[in-house]
């Protein structure tokens, strides 16, 4: 018999608590996104993620921990090889990954792969380098208009994207370019989580803009999640931000693009006003992308603290049978060198109104445990092959 109706599983992404053990491996020792940022600041004012017991879990300087947290919490270690945002939510929902998603931030793309795509496509490539979508754009759209050629870029995160202009390029040029990359990007060596089709309008400097038209060609998980046994259950699976991205769509019933990391609280606000049965499952992205990335404290801070209020406003909207998790997929700590996501540990924190304990709860050795306690819930049991076993009976 199920014991929640709704459950709100919100990913704070990049929000770490510390290095895991083997982080000195990827050259993350000594990491704490959370950690860190709170040593930072002189102000850190987040009086709900406080009432759920964050400060309880993980020493902060200017907050201090509650006598009676309104709920449960602990560490989570991450189980798969990596540290990007797809293998995260993939194990979340129960999926064991050995083999890590390329990056190419410090290098660019190798030179066999840019070349084979160069021949199979026809173009030119420049760019290849790690940059901002608006900066790449500002330095290269003009020569890519006028020549011909193809900008190609990726970030920090596992993606090959290509830009190409509406007008002079034309959306299926892009979009036959992209398909091509897609493929290359299957070999293990350059696999990467996501190629994307990145379209744009303007003739010059200070006048480019990226369109809706952008397209994601997306890896599908390896096998089924904890999302495929809810919806094929007839349960409500809603995301909210790039959840639909990272899963390719799978398992879902309802996707919504947010704007924001504020936007996609909002959309969870607003969902949580409906009368629904399952999971939302909710990837809030800003933390990750405007200020970890940039290494940018006092901006990743006051994202956190924007998320406080927001928070603050949902939790005022559960209901008894309702249950929300907050967590992370990785961490990324704005006092770290580089621009990576860093390999930590995330927080799990777990409430509803119906609780009538709270405290800390044993580590768990995956972030699986998430996915497996939702379909739990359900009294519906994980696909063969994944990985983590149900906190459902803790939660009380």
């Amino acid at each position: 018999m199920k014991k929640y109706r709704r459950i709100f599983t919100i990913v704070v992404d990049s929000l770490g608590v510390g290095a895991l053990p083997d982080a000195a491996d990827y050259g993350d020792a000594g990491t704490d996104t959370l950690g860190h940022i709170s040593q930072r600041m002189d102000k850190f004012v987040i009086p709900n993620l406080t009432k759920l017991g964050l400060a309880n879990l993980h020493p902060l300087k200017q907050v201090e921990a509650v006598k009676e947290p309104m709920g449960y919490y602990t560490y989570l270690y991450e189980a798969s090889t990596g540290k990007d945002t797809m293998t995260g939510h993939w194990e979340m929902m129960g999926l064991y990954i050995t083999k890590p998603f390329q990056t190419f931030t410090e290098t660019g793309f190798p030179k066999e792969l840019i070349d084979e795509l160069s021949q199979r496509t026809g173009r030119t490539i420049i760019g290849n380098k790690s940059a901002s979508g608006t900066e790449i754009l500002e330095e290269l759209a003009e020569e890519e208009i006028a020549t011909g050629h193809m900008i190609v870029y990726t970030s920090a995160d596992s993606v090959l994207q290509i830009c190409g202009n509406e007008e002079t390029f034309g959306l299926e040029e892009l979009y036959r370019c992209c398909e091509i990359a897609r493929e290359i990007t299957m070999k293990d060596e350059w696999k990467v989580g996501r190629v994307i089709a990145r379209p744009y309008v303007g003739k010059k400097k200070g006048e480019f803009k990226r369109t809706s038209n952008r397209h994601d060609y997306a890896l599908k998980p390896y096998g089924r999640t904890a999302l495929n046994v809810l919806k094929d259950a007839g349960l409500s699976v809603i995301s909210v931000g790039k959840i639909f991205d990272i899963f390719d769509g799978e398992g879902l019933t309802e996707s919504n693009k947010s704007k924001s990391s504020v936007h996609g609280m909002e959309q969870t606000i607003e969902i949580a006003k409906r009368d629904f049965e399952g999971l939302c499952y909710v990837n809030l992205v800003d933390f990750d992308a405007l200020w970890g990335h940039r290494r940018d404290v006092e901006g990743y801070a006051k994202e956190i603290e924007k998320f406080d209020v927001k928070l603050g406003e949902l939790l005022k909207l559960l209901q008894e049978d309702d249950l929300l998790i907050i967590t992370a997929d990785h961490g990324n700590d704005p006092t770290h060198t580089g621009t990576d996501h860093t390999r930590e540990k995330v927080p799990f924190l777990a409430y509803s109104p119906s609780m009538e304990g709270c405290g800390k709860l044993k580590d768990a050795e995956t972030f699986a445990v998430i996915g497996a306690t939702i379909v739990d819930n359900f009294g519906l049991a994980m696909p063969e092959r994944t990985i983590g076993s149900s906190m459902l009976g803790k939660l009380k």
